[in-house]
């Protein structure tokens, strides 16, 4: 499959924050990066963390608001100038380089990403992703180089978070720890809301019939046989939701695969090309949008790309039958 060609994130909505902002927005993740229980996973250090959202920059909190309300155009919105480490402190540890790398540590950029995806949700994860971790890094690891996954570093076809899942994610958050060194890899958003009108209305038909089926990824066990066929383009006919991912979903006829390949062209055709900085924090709305990645070289030095991954739902009552009770962690 071809690589997408870079383009810029010209359109996407950001919000900058000012060194103020910055020092306010530090200071709420020093308290919770200091506050027991000293485990990211635990409920009451998530319920500490909703508290303390709320002493957010008053700005940033009115744009996530409004990104809730309306995710526009691009389905995204870039949050820049985050605190990733204390001021004064020893500074970032080597980027990880182990399989199914986590955080369950309060750290400062641990606690700021979980702080901000409060304000849009309830923060969840998946019991066979990562240990079910609530706080999840996205780095290279050695050996998964060629694979459809975070860990991998060859492009990584664009997908709806989690698409076979009934509960999937509503948000995705990515906040960048240390940007790639060789300037390569790119986070790559597509919106439906673009693509769509550049199909053909053909293939707006097709591919909102359920002529689809998603599978799991291994991570998550040999769930086949529980998928159904289902459509990609879903919701309302003018405004449609996205559920695909180009490396698991797989059409059942020939009019479905050349449907498929049409809006895997489009998103590209459309997609922005986000060169994540240290204390950028991209959040993806999966309803509305794919993401994915280009193709990079790492080094496994400890100096590779370092994010960290954060999920969160805007109905906790839709995923309680995953959940057990009192628990983030969906099975």
């Amino acid at each position: 499959m071809p690589q997408p060609a870079t383009m810029t994130a010209v359109g996407t909505t950001a919000c900058n924050l000012t060194v103020a902002e910055r020092r306010q927005t530090g200071d709420v993740a020093l308290r919770l990066a200091g506050q027991l229980p000293a485990s990211t996973d635990d409920a009451k250090w998530i319920e500490a963390v909703r508290d303390a959202s709320c002493s957010l920059p008053p700005r940033l909190l009115a744009q996530l608001r409004a990104f809730r309300h309306d995710a526009g155009p691009d389905g995204a919105l870039l949050v820049r100038n985050l605190p990733v480490a204390a001021p004064h402190g020893p500074g970032l540890p080597r980027t990880p380089t182990v399989a199914g790398s986590v955080e369950h540590t309060p750290t400062v950029a641990a606690a700021v990403v979980t702080a901000v995806m409060s304000q849009l949700g309830e923060v969840i994860a998946y019991r066979n992703e990562k240990s079910g971790a609530l706080v999840q890094n996205v780095v290279p690891v050695p050996g998964s180089e060629t694979s459809q996954s975070n860990a991998g570093s060859v492009l990584l076809e664009m997908h709806t978070e989690n698409a076979f899942h009934d509960s999937r994610p509503d948000y995705v958050g990515l906040l960048c720890l240390r940007e790639d060194p060789t300037g390569d890899a790119r986070l790559t958003v597509s919106s439906v809301r673009k693509a769509v009108p550049l199909l053909r209305p053909k293939t707006r038909a097709v591919l909102s019939e359920n002529r689809f089926l998603t599978v799991a990824p291994p991570s998550f066990g040999d769930q086949e046989d529980a998928a159904l066929p289902h459509a990609v383009l879903r919701g309302s006919a003018e405004d449609p939701d996205v559920l695909v991912d180009f490396s698991a979903t797989h059409p059942l006829d020939d009019g479905a695969r050349a449907a498929l390949a049409e809006l895997r062209q489009v998103f590209f055709d459309v997609h922005q090309a986000y060169a994540l900085r240290v204390g950028d924090l991209a959040v993806v709305d999966n309803r509305l949008a794919v993401h994915g990645r280009t193709s990079f070289a790492p080094r496994f030095d400890g100096t590779d790309r370092w994010l960290h991954r954060v999920y969160a739902s805007l109905d906790n009552r839709r995923s309680r039958p995953y959940r057990a009770e009192g628990t983030a962690v969906l099975g």
